[in-house]
């Protein structure tokens, strides 16, 4: 819990101390419950896993679905209005800003969100959708919608993303 506290004192200047990130920041606390609530749906408590969530969304109005598989230290910044859909998979140490979506796009039937790499940073209002994957390091920026693989250390901006730098 220490490093997570830590990675996100790191990661947001605005953060004064682990008291204050505990107390006030959404994101934390959705990941949290999300991390009960993961657990409980493992083991086949699907309905209590879901009602969990369900407040969640209520009170910060961060959607996580519990058969999310998230990776440590996942940093929901602002938060209002994520999504994380019930097939994502999100690697670790990554960022996403408010509005941020990892959902489906109604086409597939089996694995129907993103898989998002280790060090990824979604910006705001971007939509990631599909089973695409995201590389390593990738950065996708705001209001940016990706529908296509984005490879390792690319940089996707856009209605349309499109890759405008690449490692």
């Amino acid at each position: 819990m220490f490093s997570f506290l830590r990675s996100v004192k790191e990661r947001d200047p605005a953060a004064r101390s682990y008291l204050q990130i505990i107390l006030f920041y959404p994101g934390v606390k959705a990941i949290f419950w999300y991390r009960i609530a993961h657990f409980l749906y493992k083991i086949k408590l699907k309905l209590l896993a879901e009602c969990i969530m369900y407040f969640v969304r209520m009170v910060h109005g961060i959607e996580i679905h519990p058969a999310a598989n998230i990776g440590k230290r996942l940093f929901i910044d602002h938060g209002m209005g994520v999504v994380i859909g019930e097939t994502a998979v999100i690697g670790d140490d990554c960022t996403m800003y408010h509005g941020a979506t990892l959902g489906g796009t109604g086409k597939e039937h089996c694995k129907r969100h993103p898989t998002v790499g280790n060090n990824v940073m979604i910006g705001a209002g971007a939509k990631v959708l599909g089973n695409i994957s995201i590389g390593d390091n990738a950065k996708i920026g705001a209001n940016a919608v990706v529908t296509r693989d984005v490879p390792a250390g690319a940089t996707v901006v856009g209605t349309t993303g499109r890759i405008i730098i690449r490692d």
